[in-house]
């Protein structure tokens, strides 16, 4: 399920292979997310804030606040919504102020309370036994951080009482601010996550669009930087994912606006849902909130163009295989459907993957529906289609020059 203004969609018909929503702690996706990192042998460095950086021709010196400094290529902030490296920048953080604040914690509790939504938010299970609480608080203005009391004021506004709320493991606020950076990149300087974007996190979109985010511009930051792509490349991340992030600020606003519960508000959210209810409006919404109907601007053609490939089960000489298994290792695949030998890339073999295979299931994509099958799709390392052949190779070698 997934949910616009409260309103509840069912997404159980798309054609993706998990068509359900999913909870998890940012705690355990942390973890989660640094395994892997220490699995691919990435080195980490923990507390050291920026302090600044300056940028030239062939590198960037950002300075750590121990003392010491780095160098590299590229610079990227994912350093939040009060990021010091789109600061230093000189971006500009355009959009709309604060009209709610929250306050957001994870305590013990002598009493368990009832978990579910009130409050604007919710209370419900965290980790070793604590509970998470996030709750409209009326303070807006409010700079200084919130403390154990305030969370036992908002407990008892919205339940009568505060249910013996003590040693606090964390307790923070934030608000539904919505701004987005003019630009992504300055020079060898870029952006990503809430250091780009900031909204109201109904929905739970955020992390979906920060991680597409990173994926869109780790693999053409990757050839950049071997010197397998001009610098050029790197104007793509803005002009792709900048459009992404708007329409999520558009539609975060939008929620928070019929999200009231005066009786005129409730009485639009009622017609709301009847509309969700309908096969196209539910689709179409639901798409837009799971980002599965994200198509990147690249020109007319079959409607798989600048879409997300589907996982289709395929059959190949060496046996049945996924789509996704062949993008684990961040490399294009050109995806073969018609007759073996029929796609010649030989000037891209050391970069691009040629698969031949077969599949025999039906073509249907998130909100379009049933589609003509491709003859071949030129998937990107981020599982985005770059071109869609219908029996011949025309503009497939333009299509592997502008990626590849």
């Amino acid at each position: 399920m997934q949910a616009f203004a409260g309103v509840l969609l069912d997404i159980s018909d798309f054609p993706t292979r998990h068509p359900y929503g999913m909870a998890l702690l940012q705690s355990r996706f942390e973890r989660i997310l640094a395994g892997w990192l220490d699995e691919l042998g990435v080195p980490i460095l923990r507390e050291r804030e920026v302090t600044g950086f300056t940028q030239g021709d062939s590198g960037v010196d950002v300075a750590l606040s121990d003392g010491t400094s780095l160098r590299a290529q590229y610079l990227v902030g994912c350093d939040g919504g009060r990021s010091a490296v789109r600061k230093a920048a000189g971006i500009d953080f355009a959009g709309w102020d604060a009209t709610t604040r929250w306050i957001i914690a994870e305590v013990q509790m002598k009493e368990v309370p009832e978990f579910g939504l009130r409050g604007g938010g919710g209370i419900g299970p965290a980790e070793d036994g604590r509970v998470g609480v996030t709750l409209i608080v009326p303070d807006l203005d409010r700079t200084d951080e919130p403390t154990l009391q305030d969370l036992r004021d908002a407990l008892i506004r919205v339940d009568g009482k505060d249910y013996g709320v003590h040693s606090p493991h964390w307790i923070s606020s934030f608000t539904d601010m919505t701004r987005q950076a003019v630009a992504y990149r300055s020079g060898r300087v870029l952006l990503a996550g809430d250091a780009a974007h900031v909204h109201a996190p109904v929905g739970g979109q955020g992390l979906n669009i920060g991680v597409q985010d990173a994926v869109n511009l780790g693999w053409k930051l990757a050839q950049v930087v071997n010197g397998t792509s001009p610098v050029g490349l790197l104007d793509t991340y803005h002009a792709e994912r900048h459009p992404v992030a708007a329409r999520v600020l558009q539609n975060t606003m939008a929620q928070r606006a019929v999200g009231a519960n005066d009786e005129r508000t409730v009485a639009l959210r009622g017609i709301l849902a009847e509309l969700l209810r309908m096969d196209e409006p539910r689709k179409r919404i639901a798409g837009m909130m799971s980002g599965l109907d994200i198509r990147y601007d690249l020109g007319e053609g079959h409607p798989l163009l600048g879409r997300r490939m589907p996982d289709l089960d395929l059959v190949t000489a060496n046996g049945p295989l996924r789509v996704f298994a062949l993008l684990h290792h961040a490399r294009p695949v050109l995806l073969n459907l018609a007759d073996p030998g029929d796609l010649d890339i030989t000037p891209w073999a050391d970069r691009v993957q040629l698969i031949d295979a077969t599949y025999a299931g039906a073509w249907e994509l998130p909100v379009l529906g049933a589609v003509v099958a491709p003859a071949a799709a030129l998937i990107r390392p981020d599982g985005y289609v770059a071109w869609v052949g219908d029996g011949s190779d025309t503009g497939l070698r333009e299509a592997l020059r502008t990626w590849f």
